[in-house]
């Protein structure tokens, strides 16, 4: 099925809350339908949102919003009242109960799904809710050194990156993989490592090499 989604800015801001972060993009379906959507979450909150938008200046159109939470150890969706973003293919914004009565809301969970799975930067969110533990070592933590390795294990799924000198035992640092993502955003580009694989890069900003070998 040729679907396509097209990421768009990322607006980082300070608040009173935390560090706010809203992702935008385009969805483009096989037969041209097209969606809006922002999603985004702010550091001191306990859920993200999402905000989908379609048929902009039709009857029947609407801007959806949800909020994304860790579930179970997965990810999870609930339609909300509150706005969330403006989107440009979005009309009025609906309400919960609104959408459930959509008759293209099956239409806009799939939209959903589609850019959770395929917009880099849903990865970042995603690591954020699950608290994602990672190991890194400690100039990287310190900002000493750029990650320059990704790995993510077969055996335990653990995420690990590493600079530009090795990780031992002694210099090795336990954390959450969302705040290496904080810290370096490029590295959102190879979060879709499957257990078993790593990627490489020379420089911060330039290209990833992926490499399909176990645990480093």
């Amino acid at each position: 099925m040729n679907l396509r989604v097209e990421a768009g800015r990322l607006v980082e801001s300070e608040t009173e809350h935390g560090k706010d972060r809203r992702a935008f993009g385009e969805f483009i379906g096989p037969h041209r339908e097209l969606a809006s959507y922002a999603f985004g979450w702010c550091s001191d909150a306990d859920e993200g949102l999402i905000s989908i938008g379609i048929g902009v200046g039709n009857e029947g159109g609407g801007t959806f919003h949800a909020a994304v939470f860790e579930n179970d150890g997965g990810i999870a969706y609930a339609l909300i009242d509150e706005p969330f973003e403006q989107v440009p293919q979005g009309g009025p914004d609906l309400t919960a109960a609104q959408a459930r009565a959509h008759e293209d809301l099956p239409f806009i969970w799939a939209v959903v799904d589609t850019v959770m799975a395929r917009d880099g930067r849903a990865e970042w969110l995603r690591h954020w809710l699950l608290r994602t533990t990672s190991i890194t070592t400690a100039p990287v933590m310190a900002g000493d050194e750029p990650i320059l390795l990704v790995s993510h294990d077969a055996d335990d799924g653990m995420w690990q990156a590493i600079g530009t000198s090795d990780g031992t035992p002694g210099n090795g640092r336990l954390g959450h993989l969302f705040h290496l993502i904080d810290a370096d955003p490029t590295i959102v580009d190879v979060l879709d490592l499957e257990p078993g694989e790593s990627a490489t890069r020379e420089r911060v900003g330039g290209p990833w090499t992926r490499d399909g070998v176990g645990d480093l």
